[in-house]
């Protein structure tokens, strides 16, 4: 099975309700698409989404990496030769990593096809069953308890709370959605780097004077203040997240070791793909710290890499944040990995086992640069 070209697509799905955080407001998932075709006629699907205020990357960037410096290496190679294609990726440019992550998943899926099993089971097995959390996104109080209570009421147990936006507003939506929600789900934080250490601090302490019982917050502080994650670390009870701050193998062994976060977020379009997930996961188990597996606001292309990793590493990944399909509006993908609520049922065939995806407009590098 050798590779014979690699095409692009943007796809767009409207959200059910807009995405909201302390750093962005999105009305649709957009996502580009990367498939990459084989000398038997196999297609294997990835994907990536534009966030330049957390990776760097725009639509336009990771099309011109993999299309300028990683296509022309790819070419001809056989997908058999895993290891050498990864290397090919991941030392092709610096950053990047969307690009990378996107044309790792579908070299991944194709590997898959290749050996005729799903991608899970060729990483590690698993039970081919995940649950995911649901994202509330940040608003007014009442928005956000009606959110949260219709979270409820579909089946999801675990709710993930964006805030960040005002501090003392941020300490009662929280009060408040907790003593609404109490007993029926846990609750998770995401700050999206919204406060300081010392604010951090306050509130978390705060809330837990109140009696707020919490799962995690996630990346209270800006990315590059690992100091800040670590004065917050050792002055609350509840555990804190990397997230942001949580990009290479590097960032976590010394997030890890300086005690400045409790768990880790694993996101492929931070890792740069599947195969730096999997030794991030590696050293998360050395040191025995749980991670989640996360997702950028992404459908279910890119959701379906990071669902099988997370079946494979389920003995470390013990946290799942892959909600991205349940938001959009509709599923345009055919065959592959199955969102109901919170429930994931991950596919038995080859790969990724996606089929094909409706709505594409497949892009012509040409006419983009």
């Amino acid at each position: 099975m050798q590779i014979t070209g690699i095409k692009f697509a943007k796809l767009s799905i409207p959200l059910i309700t807009p995405f909201k955080t302390s750093m962005r407001c999105v009305d649709h998932v957009r996502d580009i698409v990367v498939m990459v075709t084989t000398s038997s006629g196999n297609v294997g699907y990835g994907s990536a989404t534009s966030t330049p205020v957390i990776t760097g990357d725009t639509h336009a960037s990771l099309i011109a990496a993999i299309d300028t410096l990683i296509k022309p290496k790819l070419l001809g190679m056989e997908i058999e030769n895993l290891n050498g294609i990864i290397q090919v990726i991941q030392s092709s440019m610096v950053g990047n990593f969307s690009a990378k992550a996107a044309i790792e998943s579908a070299i991944y899926d194709l590997w898959g096809q290749l050996y005729k099993a799903p991608l899970y089971k060729l990483l590690g097995g698993g039970d081919g069953q995940l649950s995911t959390d649901v994202t509330i996104s940040v608003d007014t109080i009442d928005k956000m308890l009606s959110d949260s209570m219709l979270a409820i009421s579909q089946g999801f147990d675990i709710l993930k709370i964006k805030i960040g936006t005002d501090l003392h507003q941020d300490i009662e939506r929280v009060k408040e959605i907790y003593q609404a929600t109490r007993g029926k789900a846990l609750l998770r934080l995401d700050v999206n780097q919204g406060w300081t250490a010392k604010e951090t601090v306050f509130a978390v302490q705060k809330m837990e004077q109140a009696g707020v019982e919490l799962e995690l917050i996630e990346q209270p502080v800006k990315a590059h203040d690992f100091t800040g994650m670590k004065y917050v670390s050792e002055r609350v009870i509840t555990p804190i997240m990397a997230d942001e701050s949580a990009f290479s193998a590097k960032d976590v062994i010394k997030l890890i070791q300086t005690g400045a976060a409790d768990i880790i977020n694993i996101k492929l379009v931070k890792t740069g793909g599947i195969s730096n997930a999997i030794r991030i996961a590696d050293i998360a188990a050395i040191y025995n710290v749980e991670c989640m597996i996360g997702c950028m606001l992404e459908g279910s292309v890119g959701i379906s890499a990071a669902a099988h990793l997370a079946a494979a590493k389920s003995d470390i990944i013990t946290k799942v944040d892959l909600d991205g399909p349940i938001l959009g509006q509709y599923n345009p993908v055919v065959g592959g990995l199955k969102c109901e609520h919170a429930k994931i049922v991950l596919n038995e065939t080859p790969g990724l086992g996606i089929e094909s995806v409706d709505g594409l407009i497949e892009l012509k590098t040409e006419e983009i640069f």
